[in-house]
């Protein structure tokens, strides 16, 4: 029984998809267990599509392959595979060695990428190495070696897995006269010791080496000669896959993964460096760009959530100074509208404002800061607590009583921090006692709730503003359910009360502060995931 038949075969590549190259046209050979094939031929003759075809590296267009009385011409790719591994050793012209690896790494890797890897198979591939002469060179890179030393490592690698058929394309075209006898010696000795050796090669002298020689030309066999006897084996039986091994995922592939991972790293140490420099780069502005976004988005969140739930804000669009009812007159709010206001069932609180700036000063410390006017209603409105003190009470909210309430940017730039209930503070040079002092609003910026001062309404207007009309109301919907019900409500009070006409209903506007922050918070979101994608990028490009 032959080891290997082929079976008219033929292979025919195109090139550049239209031009037919017929690389094989009907060869059929018989090859026998312990030959020693040689085929030659000129250039462009087949014979590396041959030796491709016999180490199922490349499968036919036409014919049949049979290796051990078994015809395997319809087996999947996955079956060649293992075929490959377990039956067949490749030596190439060109050694093919990873520069970075050891003599014994290169000649260990069909077993790393056989996920195969054992201290019985790394004993065994390092007396293969010293067999064939590179005892003292096992622990050198394949770039201090010769050629031909080169050229072993490649024949201990094919004989790695104790293959029962060596294949080699033109092995010793790439060496010296002395470096190819001595290959040639080894692959004699190989042969002589049982192993079947198929070669490619153009040199005579190294073809004088076989047993058989086969001649190609234009793809068919033109000769097949035999000039020597050979010592014929036993028929060996077909490898069978390893049984109890994992198909997906095991420790020994693992741990293969990881020393492959490892080498990689010690054998390119600036590249490792500059590849984890990059990742780590990318990983720091994800963790800076994520936390960027997350403090905006909880910093607009607290600042919010400080206005209150359920409030709507009400302002009178102006026009060259205020809405027209007439000649040079103009309609502001007042407490006619207040009034009109607290009569609505669906409010909870009403509250007026005014406002402007204020310099504050206490002893030798003075300040510039907002000076809001509101009634009593205000800290139960914003859902406010008190850090120190009280807040006024209605009867001092009517009776313009000169006290004040503190945010803490004030407190902290007039008092330094400490308790200022009880003492003195000059508002527009206007003597003030501070009662209270309000918790941290959390906000910033412009309009920074905690940078103000919080006095009487009609305080505000008519001891320190000097204004007779109220800038704003803010109000808050006892049920969330009535506001736009509330809405309509209070555009028809202000409306009755200053007897606007139906044309002038748009100008009094009506925010729903729960909008408000729906937006605010959309834009933070989307904000959000625009930093996490650039921080993405980074990432990706760190690690490229």
């Amino acid at each position: 029984m032959s080891l290997i038949e082929l079976k008219d075969v033929h292979k025919t590549y195109y090139i550049g998809g239209k031009v037919p190259v017929y690389a094989l046209q009907g060869v059929s050979v018989s090859i026998e267990p312990g030959e020693f094939v040689a085929i030659m031929g000129p250039s462009g003759s087949g014979k590396s599509t041959l030796l491709a075809v016999l180490g199922l590296l490349d499968k036919v267009d036409q014919g049949e392959y049979w290796l051990l009385n078994k015809n395997i011409s319809s087996m999947q790719e996955s079956d060649y595979a293992r075929l490959r591994n377990r039956f067949f050793g490749f030596v190439f012209q060109t050694f093919n060695l990873l520069t970075k690896l050891t003599v014994t790494e290169n000649a260990m890797l069909p077993f790393i990428y056989a996920s195969d890897v054992t201290k019985e198979k790394r004993e065994k591939v390092l007396e293969t190495l010293k067999n064939i002469g590179l005892g003292d060179r096992l622990k050198h890179k394949s770039n201090e070696l010769s050629g031909g030393q080169q050229q072993r490592v490649a024949l201990g690698r094919a004989l790695a897995n104790n293959p029962i058929v060596i294949l080699a394309d033109e092995p010793t075209g790439n060496l010296d006269s002395k470096s190819s006898y001595e290959i040639m010696a080894i692959f004699k000795k190989l042969n002589d010791e049982g192993n079947t050796i198929i070669m490619v090669t153009h040199e005579p002298d190294i073809a004088a080496f076989a047993s058989r020689v086969f001649v190609l030309q234009d793809g068919k066999i033109v000769s097949d000669k035999k000039q020597g006897e050979f010592t014929k084996r036993e028929v060996p039986e077909m490898p069978k896959e390893e049984g109890g091994r994992c198909r997906l995922f095991c420790f020994a592939e693992l741990r293969n993964y990881v020393f492959e991972a490892l080498s990689s790293i010690a054998n390119n140490k600036l590249r490792s460096f500059l590849s984890i420099l990059g990742v780590m780069i990318g990983v720091a502005a994800v963790i800076t760009m994520l936390a960027l976004g997350t403090g905006a988005k909880m910093s607009m969140e607290k600042t919010l959530s400080s206005l209150g739930t359920n409030l709507l804000s009400i302002r009178m669009q102006r026009s060259q100074g205020g809405i027209s009812m007439g000649m040079d007159s103009t309609t502001r709010f007042n407490f006619d509208d207040l009034a009109a206001l607290q009569k609505i069932d669906t409010l909870q609180y009403v509250v007026p404002y005014v406002q402007g700036r204020g310099q504050a000063v206490s002893q030798d410390k003075n300040w510039s800061t907002t000076i809001l006017g509101a009634s009593a209603d205000f800290p139960a409105l914003r859902d406010m607590k008190m850090q120190m003190g009280r807040f006024y009470t209605p009867a001092e909210a009517n009776s313009r009583a000169k006290v004040a309430v503190l945010g803490q940017t004030v407190l902290d730039q007039l008092y330094n921090g400490t308790n200022p209930v009880g003492q003195m503070i000059k508002i527009n040079k206007v003597n003030f006692t501070v009662i209270g002092v309000f918790e941290s609003q959390g906000g910033g910026g412009f309009q920074n709730p905690d940078d103000r001062i919080v006095v009487p309404i009609k305080t505000a207007m008519y001891r320190l503003l000097g204004t007779d009309y109220i800038s704003y109301f803010d109000v808050r919907v006892g049920n969330k359910d009535d506001i736009p019900a509330a809405q309509d409500a209070i555009t028809n009070e202000i409306m009755r009360v200053h007897r606007m006409q139906e044309s002038q209903r748009q100008n009094i506007s009506i925010f729903n502060m729960a909008d408000i922050q729906a937006a605010a918070s959309s834009v933070i979101t989307t904000l959000s995931i625009l930093l996490g994608a650039v921080a993405a990028v980074s990432l990706l490009v760190g690690g490229i």
